[in-house]
């Protein structure tokens, strides 16, 4: 799957001179640079971001003997490094590869170095963040020590010795990741698949190759692995490997059905129920994450007794993660919901399903070419005002057609908080949810998401701070 030469083995590192390709913004790639630099490698950073960019990611490593080549890159730091430790966000055709003697990514030294006989990977194009919060909220109840990363969390590299045998290991691994862990075959021993729809078609090209990039989550376990599957997507459900498939299904029948009564389930040779509908996670969508978090949950800790109690309590109480059909506030009348963290159509169609309407929707941002035919025809039946912008915009006002809904464009970002504000009325809901990555307007959704956040409270200062 993926074209590059990756280490199949963990390269010696003292001594070494070692490239960091992408420095990133969410903390990977300075864990990374940590984790080399405590290996006494001879560290140098490169990125085509500037300085400026990266100064959240480049404080952090504050004090460390690294060399930072930022807004272009040098060909000596490929030819003459030892190692070239590469973002996977980097595109795999990127001529600076083919220079370098040796790569290797961030997620493939940690499971060649992790010690845990027991990790957890949970991948798909919408719900994997918050199914891996809700695992791990289950699993850090239990006996065994539990560590959460990969897409979510600190970085867990520079933490990998501290991580034992017993202990259990929970990660989001993106279709990045997947494709250069396939490269060295590897997969974790627990595979959560939540579900498949066009994403990252600017990197992937086509479906076919996106889908490819996910089934590496399974194509390498043994017969003794686990993978839990979705039942109501044919693509997942068609993901072959020798492990054993363990369903879940909003539909049924499952090993573990998500009905709006709660969750049924039958597991290991014992079966329950779990009411709960007095949860916090909003929608229908939240209640399938719920179903394969518990099954997931059980099957890495089979030895555990009080996984019941503990699931159950975990369901009920998990506050859901930030940027995520976020409740900001309430002003003059009006909510308002951070979704930012919504960075494809199939996610804003999940929000708008979700959410009590009237809507202004706040729409638009990087283009990552995929189609928003299904989003434009759900805008059309439950949005007022649509608020666009970005690289998308046009392509979105396309899909709605013409027709009731008011369509206005912004050219900044502020300025469509701004457009939104104004244009909503008492009782209805203001709701940022992109469909769209950020990269045009923002350095990733969590930075808009923020932003948003903070332009709401603007709004009126008493007004009610962010609940989960």
């Amino acid at each position: 799957m993926s074209p590059w030469d990756l280490r199949p083995d963990v390269p010696p590192l003292r001594g070494a001179r070692a490239t960091v390709m992408g420095l990133g913004l969410f903390g990977g790639g300075a864990g990374a640079v940590r984790f080399l630099a405590a290996r006494g490698a001879r560290v140098t950073v490169t990125d085509l971001r500037t300085a400026d960019q990266l100064r959240e990611s480049i404080s952090a490593l504050d004090g460390l003997p690294v060399e930072f080549h930022l807004g272009g890159h040098r060909e000596e730091d490929f030819t003459g490094a030892d190692l070239v430790l590469v973002n996977p966000a980097v595109p795999p055709d990127s001529p600076w590869l083919r220079l370098a003697k040796s790569l290797d990514t961030e997620m493939n030294l940690f499971f060649k170095l992790c010690r845990a006989r027991t990790i957890v990977g949970i991948t798909g194009s919408n719900g994997k963040t918050t199914t891996t919060a809700l695992i791990g909220e289950i699993v850090k109840k239990g006996p065994r020590p539990a560590w959460v990363g990969g897409n979510i969390g600190a970085p867990l590299l520079e933490r990998v010795d501290e991580i034992g045998p017993e202990d259990l290991v929970v990660l989001e691994l993106s279709s990045f990741q997947l494709e250069h862990l396939d490269a060295i075959a590897r997969s974790p021993h627990v595979a959560v698949v939540m579900n498949l729809t066009p994403n990252h078609l600017d990197r992937h090209g086509t479906m076919e190759n996106y889908a490819a990039a996910k089934r590496a989550i399974v194509a390498h376990q043994s017969a003794t692995d686990w993978k839990v599957l979705n039942a109501d997507d044919p693509l997942v459900a068609a993901f072959d490997s020798p492990s054993r498939p363990v369903w879940f299904s909003r539909i049924g029948p499952a090993d573990v059905v998500a009905r709006d009564s709660g969750l049924e389930w039958s597991l290991l040779g014992a079966s329950g129920t779990f009411d709960v509908s007095a949860r916090r996670l909003p929608g229908g969508f939240n209640l399938q994450n719920m179903a394969a978090a518990a099954a997931a949950s059980r099957l890495a800790a089979p030895e555990w007794t009080g996984w019941e109690e503990a699931a159950r309590e975990a369901l009920v109480s998990f506050p859901g993660v930030e940027h995520r059909l976020e409740y900001v506030g309430e002003v003059r009348g009006v909510k308002y919901y951070n979704d930012s963290i919504a960075t494809n159509p199939e996610s804003t169609l999940a929000a708008l399903d979700t959410l009590p309407g009237p809507f202004v929707l706040i729409a638009g941002g990087y283009d990552k070419k995929l189609p928003f035919d299904a989003l434009g025809r759900k805008v059309a039946e439950r949005v007022r005002v649509a608020v666009l912008l970005g690289e998308t915009a046009e392509a979105i006002a396309r899909a709605i057609g013409e027709g009731p809904v008011e369509v206005r464009r912004a050219p900044s970002f502020d300025e469509a908080v701004g457009l939104a504000r104004a244009s909503a009325r008492p009782g209805e809901t203001v709701l940022l949810s992109p469909a769209c990555a950020s990269y045009d307007m923002f350095r990733n959704f969590a930075e808009r998401g923020r932003r948003f956040k903070e332009l709401v409270a603007a709004t009126q200062p008493d007004s009610p701070t962010a609940k989960s």
